[in-house]
């Protein structure tokens, strides 16, 4: 399954140009994911850009019974959906444009390789970085490690312990 921009988004005139900047944030449960998500809606505002969202489905592991696998991925994607949403209420409140939703499944780092590859207007991609014993996480370590000569686009690495006050200092 690989949905993009669900049909409950508003419509494109509420959109931002589609020739702008645009910041790809990844969206998870992530602690970070915040002052990434904050730093890439600051800089859209302050830049005249725009913010688009990536919500990755992690296939599930148990899959001994198709049903079971497939209503797991109906409730993952349900709660991708109402995550983003939630989130592009927040986007919009700073940045006065609606963002892009991408709603994905399989493994992160490639559908995330994948979508910058296939939308041309995705200038930018913010991380966050984790504050945690684990470093700074997989995305993070895959972009700065290998994958890093994958793609066509910067990436700025905002460090996840960021204050909402550092974040606007900075943008």
């Amino acid at each position: 399954m690989s949905i993009d921009e669900s049909p409950s988004v508003p419509p494109l005139s509420d959109a931002a140009p589609v020739s702008c900047r645009t910041f790809l944030v990844v969206v998870d449960e992530s602690e970070e994911m915040r002052a990434a998500l904050q730093f890439a809606s600051k800089r859209a505002r302050n830049t005249g850009g725009q913010v688009a969202l990536l919500h990755v489905i992690e296939p599930p592991e148990f899959q001994h019974f198709a049903g079971i696998g497939r209503l797991m991925s109906a409730e993952a994607y349900t709660k991708a959906e109402e995550t983003l949403h939630r989130l592009a209420a927040e986007v919009n409140n700073t940045t006065g444009h609606f963002p892009m939703l991408y709603i994905r499944e399989g493994e992160p780092a490639k559908e995330l390789l994948k979508l910058i590859n296939e939308e041309p207007s995705i200038s930018v991609l913010v991380l966050a970085a984790g504050t945690g014993p684990e470093g700074p996480g997989p995305l993070v370590s895959g972009v700065s490690g290998k994958l890093a000569n994958k793609l066509r686009i910067p990436v700025t690495i905002v460090p996840g312990y960021l204050s909402d006050e550092e974040i606007d200092f900075l943008s």
